[in-house]
């Protein structure tokens, strides 16, 4: 849970040995404010043997590529773009306006622009906290939370958003970049850390609740078959990186739980490298009497109206309300 910025010193130092005189280098890595003048900068200066806004120039325009989005794409995404003085700024702004179809937005510099995209994933980050407590408040209360949401979400101006698992390479990471370089700055960011630590905890959570619905249906846990259905980060996406389905996994197994995961999406061979378990693709395969819907990937919904399981937790929702069977509230 601290910045490993070893891969952009890396890029850092080949870019700088082929640097030239008047080059541009662009980046586009979510990084804490000033992670690119103060940490790959110098280390083109070294490699090159040039000097900023003498010999070379610096870009800093960062990615907003929505992995599983097929309707947002880098061209129809608008840009945040800045540059080591304000006419390499211009000139950063003017060369993606070329391809970006949306617009573009010219930060005044490259530090707000750095600022401007960790703040994009940590406001979302905090927002899915606030959401993920309320549900275990509401399931203590014996409230449904969905509903609770949706009642709420007939008033203009509130935020729908759902409980969830918080994984992936952008919201779960980065908020990460900023505690680390608020924390060196003497200010330490309670909201941000403890929203952190409540979506990390989700996982945990869900499995208590999860054997408490199984002992409300005296379904047995002991020696219990269970599938989990999906494992990347979120539905309708093969990106597994950083997923709390693997946490989830983990807690299930020792509180010894036999448990199978069937995910369709994800490349399982990739899967096997990373996390050393074997995921099913073939649903054939099952073997469990309880499914649990940990990502709501869309074609789970028609595999789960087909299916022989004794009991369906779905903690994620389906598009498809006909998978809510078999008394899954």
């Amino acid at each position: 849970k601290q910045p490993d910025l070893d891969p952009l010193i890396q890029a850092s130092v080949n870019i700088g040995k082929i640097l030239k005189e008047n080059d541009l280098v662009i980046y586009e890595s979510t990084v804490f404010p000033g992670a690119t003048e103060e940490v790959c900068v110098p280390e083109l200066e070294a490699a090159s043997g040039l000097k900023l806004n003498h010999n070379f120039f610096v870009g800093y325009s960062p990615e907003r590529i929505n992995p599983g989005d097929k309707a947002r794409k880098l061209k129809n995404i608008l840009k945040v773009t800045s540059g080591s003085t304000p006419e390499v700024g211009q000139f950063v702004n003017d060369l993606y306006s070329q391809i970006i179809d949306a617009g573009t937005h010219l930060a005044s510099s490259i530090k707000v622009a750095e600022a401007s995209k960790i703040i994009e994933n940590v406001q979302r980050d905090v927002n899915i906290a606030l959401i993920n407590e309320l549900h275990q408040i509401f399931t203590k209360l014996k409230i449904d939370t969905n509903e609770v949401i949706e009642a709420s979400a007939t008033k203009w101006n509130f935020m729908k958003l759902f409980p969830g698992f918080v994984g992936g390479h952008c919201i779960s990471v980065d908020p990460y970049y900023l505690l680390h370089k608020s924390q060196e700055s003497g200010y330490i960011p309670d909201l941000m850390r403890t929203a952190r630590e409540i979506n990390d905890s989700m996982p945990s959570f869900v499995v208590d609740n999860f054997l408490e619905h199984l002992i409300i249906r005296k379904i047995s846990p002991i020696d219990l078959k269970v599938v989990i259905f999906g494992f990347s980060f979120k539905e309708n996406c093969p990106d597994f990186r950083n997923t709390k389905v693997y946490d989830l996994y983990l807690k299930m197994v020792r509180l010894g739980l036999m448990v199978q995961i069937y995910d369709p999406v994800v490349d399982i061979i990739a899967a096997k490298e990373k996390y050393g378990i074997h995921i099913l693709n073939d649903i054939e395969a099952i073997d469990a009497r309880v499914a649990f819907i940990a990502v709501g990937h869309d074609e789970f919904s028609a595999a789960l109206l087909n299916n022989s399981f004794d009991y369906i937790y779905e903690f994620k929702k389906l598009n498809s309300q006909d998978a809510l069977i078999k008394g899954v509230k």
